[in-house]
């Protein structure tokens, strides 16, 4: 079976996180997940690294038959993306595939349905989704972040993600920053907004509640939930604020779990670039913020392959 044997076939994609898979059909003349393609379906993090391949598989084989035999894969790092190899080890999820040939497993699973896999980083799957038909679109250098249980980030020239030189941080992404002498993460992420809020609230006592949760809070009032969403994302602006003016981004493109509190984030990452310096650019909403990813795999399949 051949790329051109197959074309205006769908494009099958999948995005891996760390609580869900979704596997969808893209179809490559409009450039969209076939709407009734899409399923989303848990993921536990923590299994043995079979059940977290069986449960990926899983929900790749429930997409309708008849696609192009080549996969494009959103996967969180750390990743060998070239050789679809795990490297999971210390990050606290996905531990188990370290090491695993987590291609060549999913291939086996699949059968005749995947002859090749290819792998990308979820943030830069989102950041070329959102250029091919979101936020970025039309910016020839944009800086994309997604908000969730940490924070990822892509740098875009051209609608392609630049991971090494001068003009983007070390790997071409921010989590590996520091804000106030402490890792970036450690601050903007869901665990760190937690641990911020609780400081604030100690009174409350038990666990904290969770990022939604604060995020409703501060939309009802709470002093202490808003000040705990605004720390971290002023702290995201200056972080990112030396990035964005020597990488000459045109745009800031947010998306993620976090990034629907947009009235709370977005004021507080303007307040954080102004501070530090950045250029003064436009922090947009992402526009395709689920689809992001699986258009974003599509495309670099076709690209990867040079498939119609």
């Amino acid at each position: 079976m051949t790329v051109t044997s197959q074309r205006g076939a769908p494009v099958p994609v999948l995005d891996i996180g760390g609580t869900h898979v979704t596997a969808a059909l893209v179809d490559p003349a409009a450039g969209r997940p076939v709407a009734s393609s899409v399923i989303r379906r848990p993921l536990r993090a923590h299994d043995p690294a079979d059940a977290i391949l069986d449960a990926i598989a899983h929900a790749a084989r429930e997409l309708p038959s008849g696609h192009r035999p080549y996969w494009g894969v959103a996967m969180p790092g750390p990743f060998d993306y070239d050789t679809g190899i795990g490297r999971f080890t210390g990050i606290g999820k996905f531990e188990s595939l370290t090491g695993v040939d987590v291609g060549a497993g999913l291939r086996q699973r699949l059968g005749d349905r995947a002859e090749r896999l290819c792998f990308l980083n979820d943030a830069d799957a989102f950041a070329v989704g959102e250029y091919r038909a979101g936020a970025a679109a039309g910016h020839a250098r944009a800086l994309c972040l997604t908000l969730g249980t940490g924070v990822g980030s892509a740098f875009l020239s051209a609608g392609r993600p630049v991971h090494d030189g001068a003009h983007v941080p070390p790997g071409g992404h921010v989590h590996r920053l520091t804000v106030a002498g402490r890792p970036l993460e450690e601050t903007v992420s869901r665990r760190g907004i937690r641990a911020h809020y609780a400081r604030l609230r100690p009174a409350e006592g038990g666990d904290p509640p969770d990022v939604q949760e604060i995020a409703a809070r501060a939309g009802q009032g709470s002093a202490a939930a808003g000040e705990a969403l605004r720390y971290a994302f002023v702290a995201l602006g200056r972080a990112t604020a030396p990035w964005v003016r020597r990488f000459g981004a045109t745009a800031v493109v947010v998306g993620g779990s976090i990034a629907r509190s947009w009235d709370v984030v977005r004021p507080a990452l303007v307040s954080g670039l102004a501070s530090a310096g950045g250029a003064d650019v436009p922090v947009l909403p992402a526009r395709q913020s689920a689809d992001a990813p699986l258009i974003g795999a599509a495309h670099w399949v076709q690209h990867t392959l040079g498939a119609p």
